[in-house]
């Protein structure tokens, strides 16, 4: 369930993901054999011409060395992917809470009751607003979830029970279950355009979006500092994430004809970077890391780990065809 725009293969390039990862995972595990074209014109197929088993143990994993490589190493051209069944029964909902804090402890511990959710996406207060008027929904201008439970009839009853107590204990309200598909579909076509929600917080600004992705342990912590630090730096950043699997985005939002403000952003972004990387977190959970976050993927790794890639790019783009300067 990727986001607008989004391609398969592009998908695949940046390890990316959507609502529905935290019950059916991102691209990666997803992914059983890609086609690419390598930089000096040959064809490979990663896991073999034809081939989709579930799993496998064949020499190195070069289908996961290709996900995520951000068209560095070769043109990723067909994905075979696998598949899951739909459920037979499915419902979502919204719960407003009375802080960031409050809303990501709830989903935190949805999870460790094992609620088999298969979406929670987050809303700051300034991105649920954004999102409620572009969609004509108005939604509360409070810290929201969104959450979709999936199941047989029976099951999905029993989840729905958990969900709505978790969701009080932590002063969450105003749920109520949607079931019918028109419903649902509306409620998730909101979210899917939050990125031209949060454009129109500022006509004729540019946006830039930026993730980090930590364990969920540490999620409530990073998630209030970051609102905090965008407080406090005067900066329009409305928050969103896939808080499932740890992973959240802020939409920036700024003038780029002025120097003073687009400093400000660049030095969030390395901030909020570096804030993931000391919670035992990752620079980038979906976005990749392109030009911008080259420096904290150094950070992330160390010299060994960065060495390690460099062997790799060499080997298999010599001359540095393929996006050059990207990542490494």
């Amino acid at each position: 369930d990727p986001g607008a725009d989004a391609s398969l293969c592009g998908m695949a390039a940046t390890g990316a993901s959507g609502t529905n990862a935290v019950r059916y995972g991102t691209m990666r595990p997803n992914v059983l054999n890609l086609r690419v074209v390598l930089p000096d014109g040959r064809l490979l197929h990663t896991a073999g011409p034809g081939r989709q088993p579930r799993k496998r143990a064949a020499g190195y994993d070069l289908t996961s060395l290709f996900v995520g490589s951000e068209g560095t190493l070769g043109f990723l051209t067909q994905a075979t992917l696998r598949l899951h069944p739909l459920p037979e029964a499915t419902a979502a909902t919204v719960a407003s809470f009375p802080n960031v804090g409050a809303a990501v402890a709830c989903t935190v511990q949805v999870l460790q009751a094992a609620v088999p959710v298969a979406r929670i996406e987050f809303l700051d207060e300034v991105m649920a607003d954004a999102c409620g008027r572009f969609s004509g929904m108005g939604l509360p201008a409070a810290a929201t979830l969104l959450l979709e439970l999936h199941g047989s009839r029976h099951s999905l009853a029993e989840q729905q029970q958990q969900t709505e107590e978790i969701v009080r204990q932590n002063g969450g309200s105003g749920l109520a279950w949607a079931e019918g598909l028109e419903e649902r579909e509306q409620l998730w076509s909101m979210r899917h355009n939050a990125w031209y929600a949060a454009l129109a917080l500022r006509p004729g600004c540019q946006g830039y979006s930026t993730d980090v992705c930590v364990p969920i342990s540490r999620l409530p912590d990073v998630v209030v500092e970051t609102k905090q630090d965008l407080q406090a730096s005067s900066i329009t950043g409305p928050m969103v994430g896939h808080v499932g699997d740890g992973n959240f985005h802020c939409l920036l939002i700024f003038n780029s004809q002025d120097p003073q403000e687009a400093q400000r952003i660049h030095a969030f972004t390395q901030r909020l970077g570096r804030r993931a990387l000391a919670a035992g977190g990752t620079c980038t959970g979906e976005h990749g890391v392109g030009l911008g976050k080259r420096a904290l993927l150094q950070e992330e790794l160390g010299q060994e780990g960065l060495d390690t890639l460099r062997s790799i790019k060499a080997a298999l783009d010599p001359h540095n065809l393929m996006n050059p300067g990207k990542v490494l």
